[in-house]
């Protein structure tokens, strides 16, 4: 029974009159209407609701976007107060570090300390030769080539005077001569460094030729 049907269905779309569509079998005709509903959806699909969701994906990912940056924004103003304080300690925290760096006019005021620290231990010089500064970022480096004669005592203390001096100085290619015998002194040779930060010419100078380096 439902061959039949099905060839009744079939025969109805046979020596169809393409010009007169109302004479068209009801089948046909409704197949007809089907295919131009199909098909019209499928070019608004094609041609308008393609950009349409694309648009529309495009919102939903700035809108996450817009979330994510209203997430750190927040999270941000939330950290803000203690951000400003740890900018404050670091602030003073340089401070203090540029106070324990004295200016180019202090130089040589730093220079009679770190002599007098060892003549104040009854230690004798033999050398003390200022070095060629070297000019950083911000700062300058001065070596001091040292050769002093005494006791161990005497030079240990030595060392613990300059380490405590107000300004940074630090002792470095430390070589200690041992004696021959119990009466002869010990011989210190080493290369103290000390630090001055740059006035503001010289920051613009080092920056200057940085820049022409470059």
């Amino acid at each position: 029974m439902a061959d039949i049907n099905f060839s009744t269905y079939v025969d109805q779309f046979r020596n169809l009159n393409t010009r007169d569509v109302s004479t068209w079998p009801i089948v046909p005709r409704i197949a007809a209407v089907i295919a131009i509903i199909a098909a019209v959806l499928l070019l608004g699909w094609y041609f308008y609701w393609t950009d349409q969701l694309a648009e529309l994906q495009r919102g939903e990912d700035e809108e996450v976007a817009l979330k994510n940056q209203y997430k750190d924004k927040q999270q941000q103003a939330v950290n803000l107060e203690p951000l400003k304080k740890q900018k404050e300690l670091a602030t003073q925290y340089v401070a203090r570090l540029e106070k324990q760096l004295p200016s180019k006019s202090e130089m040589d005021a730093l220079l009679s300390d770190i002599n007098q620290a060892g003549i104040g231990r009854g230690l004798q010089f033999e050398l003390f030769r200022p070095g060629t500064a070297t000019v950083r970022d911000y700062y300058a480096e001065l070596p001091i080539n040292i050769r002093l004669i005494g006791n161990y005592h005497d030079i240990a203390a030595f060392t613990s005077d300059v380490a405590s001096l107000p300004r940074i100085v630090t002792l470095n290619n430390v070589s200690i001569a041992m004696p021959t015998n119990a009466s002869t002194p010990l011989t210190l040779e080493a290369v103290a460094k000390t630090f001055r930060y740059l006035d503001q010419e010289e920051v613009q100078a080092q920056r200057k030729a940085v820049k022409v380096g470059k």
